[in-house]
């Protein structure tokens, strides 16, 4: 039987936290609030986990998730070569609704599916998620939704969808932003846009000017 813990009051919060980062180390997945969506996540570094991950939306392995960080500082621990615009990317709109796709360092022994040696990497602009990923660490999360639904906006629309796949609920309110993060591919020249949301082409170009669409 899954969790919905409410996240709005301190003692909640810290209930909740604990809750996940517990169901976490069991391999097992829990949905939190992002500034964009609700998200389901799971240990990135555990291949078991980041198959219950892809099993409870219901894709494969050929659409792995992006790795949700809590920091920038991360960044160049899972990732190698990192270009400049991308460290400027990463400096303007982190924390917020960007993902990067960079070469993964190759020494990680994670499994987040077909990746090709890359990992899409963000930091939320959402305390209770960055305290979660602060306390965990990094975490593999895709949109809490079943592939072809609506993306969640909150933790009771993401159960109703995820059910007892998800051990944890952590309900921090309904999320306005029902745009996912704008996702630009940083390991090909120029950048390319790889799915538009939050953030706009404009906002982007100004720090890349040579960005494509």
């Amino acid at each position: 039987m899954s969790l919905l813990i409410d996240c709005t009051t301190e003692s909640g919060l810290d209930e909740a936290i604990e809750a996940a980062r517990t169901a976490l180390a069991n391999r097992e997945c829990v949905v939190l609030p992002t500034d964009t969506v609700y998200g389901i996540g799971a240990d990135a570094f555990s291949p078991q986990a980041v198959a219950v991950l892809l099993a409870a939306k219901g894709r494969g392995r050929a659409m792995p998730p992006p790795v949700l960080i809590g920091s920038t500082r991360v960044m160049d621990g899972l990732a190698v070569d990192v270009p400049q615009g991308a460290r400027d990317l990463a400096e303007e709109f982190w924390p917020g609704a960007l993902t990067l796709i960079l070469q993964a360092q190759p020494s990680l022994t994670w499994d987040l599916g077909e990746t090709r040696g890359t990992v899409a990497l963000r930091v939320p602009d959402d305390q209770v998620a960055r305290e979660l990923l602060q306390e965990f660490g990094p975490l593999a999360v895709s949109s809490a939704n079943r592939t072809s639904l609506p993306a969640a906006t909150t933790a009771g629309a993401a159960r109703e969808m995820l059910g007892d796949t998800v051990s944890v609920y952590l309900d921090d309110g309904e999320r306005t932003v029902a745009e996912p993060s704008t996702i630009i591919d940083c390991t090909v020249t120029p950048f390319r846009v790889v799915r538009h949301g939050a953030l706009s082409y404009g906002e982007l170009a100004a720090v890349v000017p040579d960005l494509v669409e």
